[in-house]
């Protein structure tokens, strides 16, 4: 069981989804907080889907508030970065830039698919997470 749940997270690393600050947490988890990995995952997943939400709605409005989406994104991507999720935190970096230049197509053209790609990766983190929770 043990070398299965390694051998998934090693895939998360080999794919880019996962990076070093992931190990940092895992260095954490002691015999006095032995859920502690879980536990930030678990916060990490729930605000990230809180921030997916508000970041489609805030895109859907179709007038966009550039400081409130790179508000979203900011965090998104802090907390992305704090757990060691390294696609999405690279995805957030990109669509910053584009708040940060006030670039409008930038988020309804080519790069819609790329928004779709982040969400997708989140969700694909999330559920190999929790499969290696389980198993674990």
């Amino acid at each position: 069981m043990q070398r299965q749940v390694a051998l998934i997270k090693q895939s998360l690393f080999d794919q880019g989804y996962l990076d070093e600050q992931f190990i940092e947490l895992e260095e954490l988890q002691d015999d006095a907080n032995p859920n502690f990995v879980e536990e930030v995952a678990t916060l990490y997943f729930k605000d990230s889907a809180r921030l997916i939400s508000n970041i489609e709605q805030a895109l859907e409005r179709g007038s966009f508030d550039f400081n409130r989406l790179d508000n979203y994104m900011h965090q998104f991507k802090g907390s992305s970065t704090s757990i060691g999720a390294s696609k999405v935190k690279t995805e957030c970096t990109m669509f910053r830039e584009y708040c940060r230049v006030g670039n409008a197509e930038g988020f309804l053209t080519i790069p819609y698919l790329r928004r779709v790609q982040m969400f997708e990766d989140f969700q694909a983190t999330e559920e190999r997470a929790r499969n290696v929770e389980k198993e674990a």
